[in-house]
């Protein structure tokens, strides 16, 4: 039997070790500190108080009572950009034309916008290699959907996903070198938040 729950001070050590067992090598293992402040917002004491700070931010675990191991977790972030901005590249086309040149191009072009502010994201989706079987990882991911259809009125009626960049075994992300690092060292981006997009150009 496994048991979808929220994440329990208790499950910390069982997150770290999943962790590890992620992708990238110089990702896959946070810091206790990072892992601590990412999901407190849902290991509030039981009450009204934690009702609300966990639909704000809820974090969930796939467990298996019996061994007591966690061996998925999941997530739902309800609004994005409202605390820090968030970043995306939209696909867009840019066009140069000149008719005395008899000149005209339409280019595909990267925009670095902020268009999905304030939209849900479903973000962290991760379960244990060796429990990617009998439907476990639908489950992990369709109780998402679950919790946000049971507090509909928090969430937004735009709901966004990242997916899983090219990645190789070094850890090395291609998207990220070329797009997203260089906006960080040339100061386009505040350096604090370049661990956190590293991690999104890879993981999601």
């Amino acid at each position: 039997m496994m048991i979808i729950r929220p994440v329990a001070a208790g499950d910390l050590q069982g997150l770290l070790t999943l962790a590890g067992k992620r992708v990238a090598v110089s990702l896959r293992c946070p810091p206790m500190k990072i892992l601590l402040r990412r999901v407190s917002p849902v290991l509030r004491p039981p009450g009204k108080a934690r009702c609300r700070v966990a639909i704000k931010a809820t974090c969930s675990c796939l467990r298996i009572p019996a061994a007591g191991a966690v061996v998925g977790v999941c997530a739902i972030e309800v609004a994005v950009g409202v605390n820090d901005p968030w970043y995306n590249y939209r696909v867009g086309t840019l066009v140069h034309a000149s008719k005395e040149l008899n000149v005209y191009n339409a280019l595909p072009t990267l925009f670095l916008t902020n268009d999905h502010t304030g939209s849900s994201e479903l973000c962290t989706l991760f379960l244990d290699p060796a429990w990617r079987k009998d439907s476990n990882g639908h489950l992990l991911s369709s109780s998402r959907f679950l919790f946000m259809a049971a507090f509909r009125d928090h969430f937004n009626h735009k709901v966004v996903a990242e997916m899983r960049g090219v990645i190789d075994e070094h850890g090395y992300s291609p998207f990220w070198e070329s797009l997203g690092q260089p906006l960080f060292l040339y100061g386009v981006f505040p350096r604090r938040l370049s661990v956190r997009y590293r991690a999104k150009s890879v993981y999601c």
